[in-house]
């Protein structure tokens, strides 16, 4: 047993989390204090706020895993309709984040009005404390949850009454954007019905390879995106003996699965323009092109990995706040068309 005197700091990511000699981790933000609030938890509330209310759901007794339920506020006048269900998986290199950070709440309650949709966010067990594939796991289990209770072998009030398990989207960013795909690729190997996957949306996937790309050495670091967070990241995350070329990092080389022979949704993956993994995104876009696959670009011009999620840069800068506007109206109408 290591004391707290004793034990040192054997890894340190861009203040966002740090691992001691003792193997206990501490995700404390050590950054620039003005940015803290962002990743500080927001209570659930089931009552409307804002046009939304929300609820922390256990979706699994045995291994406690969790989901927070974005309901949104339909007016009086509205017809009474079946709403999508967008399944959210949080980013943070698989090591970092929470569904209740403020980050994601304000974003995901925008994306339900915006939307008209039911969001749902999964409280994704982390790395390294649980290497992947748990992450993959996770998300994948919330999924099957979805299916039974699309099936009414399980309950769940909102959905029971709002729920369309016939249009149910998959949304990640950043190493959430992984998941989807991993997820997506395993959906299709199975039969979901009566619920249908009706898309996926990768945003700015963490999607990376051991030879480092152009964008990585030419574009700039952001607090949601360096070069010390994908390469400390990842070593903490992988599984033990895997570089970056591993399937769920790198879909699009060698060692994962051809893509010709998933059976994928309709995909629309959204790009920044100045992120660190422009370059290895779009490899991925074209590699999904390739295999004949039915997939959508949407590029947001300027700004860098995960922009949308700094809410100070979205209140203070008019060029990431419309970018935020566009992206957002994109999915919607990915949502909407599908």
């Amino acid at each position: 047993m290591v004391n707290d005197a004793q034990k040192t700091v054997v890894e340190d990511v861009s203040g966002w989390l740090r691992v001691f000699s003792d193997g206990s981790v501490d995700r404390t933000w050590t950054g620039p204090p003005l940015v803290k609030f962002m990743a500080e938890p927001v209570p659930a509330h089931q009552e409307f706020v804002e046009g939304v209310a929300t609820r922390d759901v256990v979706v699994d007794s045995e291994s406690g895993l969790r989901v927070r339920i974005y309901l949104p506020e339909l007016n009086p006048e509205e017809v009474p309709s079946k709403l999508p269900i967008i399944l959210h998986f949080h980013g943070g290199g698989f090591c970092i984040s929470e569904a209740d950070w403020y980050m994601y709440y304000y974003i995901y309650a925008r994306l339900a009005r915006m939307a008209k949709a039911i969001c749902i966010s999964v409280y994704l067990r982390r790395a390294p404390e649980h290497r992947l594939p748990a992450a993959c796991d996770d998300s994948y289990s919330a999924l099957l949850w979805l299916r039974d209770v699309a099936q009414g072998e399980l309950h769940d009030p909102w959905l029971d009454t709002n729920g369309d398990f016939t249009r149910v989207f998959l949304i990640g960013d950043s190493s959430g954007g992984n998941l989807v795909h991993e997820v997506a690729a395993r959906a299709g190997k199975i039969d979901l019905s009566p619920l249908r996957l009706a898309g996926a949306i990768p945003v700015h996937p963490g999607f990376v390879r051991s030879n480092q790309s152009k964008s990585e050495m030419e574009k700039p670091e952001t607090p949601f995106l360096t070069l010390d967070m994908v390469d400390k990241f990842l070593k903490l995350a992988l599984p033990i003996g895997s570089n970056k070329d591993h399937p769920i990092t790198c879909p699009m080389g060698s060692a994962a699965p051809p893509m010709e022979g998933l059976k994928l949704p309709p995909i629309l993956l959204c790009v920044a323009g100045e992120d660190l993994v422009y370059d290895t995104n779009m490899e991925y876009y074209e590699a999904m092109k390739k295999a004949g696959k039915d997939v959508e670009l949407y590029v947001s011009p300027g700004v860098g990995h995960s922009f949308y999620l700094n809410k100070i840069a979205v209140d203070t800068d008019a060029c990431t706040s419309a970018q935020t506007d566009l992206l957002f109206q994109a999915i919607t109408n990915f949502i909407k068309k599908h």
